[in-house]
């Protein structure tokens, strides 16, 4: 019986290493750099939100800080950031028999250019995007606006920091 168990775990280690140098189960490195900078985000959306795009690079400031060891400079950052707010848009997900709406929709869209100034070959420019539902009889307005902010620009900022500073 206590054979059988050693086997059984030889086996199964066997296949793990296996499984590893076969399918390369690694976490990212990220990238060599110490600094990073982001540059004026601007609001280009038909809708504009007061304070939106100053809130949106603080939260990207913080999440890169929290996650990495890059210090926040004001220019001539290894890493650079810029790009523009480019959706700003509430709209009904849902009706009800009366045709109004049961659901709405908070969608708020970035597009992102990201600079290695040290490997040309890490640039990125792409769009993100991400919502918050919230009920149709109720409006986006102080803590309720404040919660769907911060519950976007967290799934943004990640989204954000996974294309740029995740290298598989």
């Amino acid at each position: 019986m206590k054979q059988l168990t050693y086997i059984s775990l030889f086996i199964l280690s066997i296949t793990i290493v296996g499984c590893k140098v076969q399918y390369g189960f690694s976490q990212p490195s990220s990238i060599d750099a110490k600094t990073f900078q982001i540059n004026y985000i601007e609001n280009s959306s038909s809708l504009i939100e007061p304070g939106l795009e100053r809130d949106f690079k603080i939260a990207l400031e913080d999440l890169i800080q929290d996650q990495t060891n890059y210090s926040l400079v004001p220019s001539n950052g290894d890493l650079v950031y810029e790009g523009e707010i480019t959706t700003y848009r509430i709209s009904p997900t849902t009706a009800t028999a009366q045709n109004t709406a049961a659901q709405n929709r908070l969608t708020i869209g970035v597009k992102i250019r990201f600079y290695n100034t040290n490997n040309e070959e890490d640039d990125v420019e792409q769009s993100f995007s991400f919502f918050y539902d919230y009920p149709g009889s109720s409006q986006l307005i102080g803590s309720q606006k404040a919660t769907a902010h911060e519950e976007i620009f967290e799934r943004l900022t990640q989204d954000i920091i996974n294309a740029t500073l995740s290298k598989w």
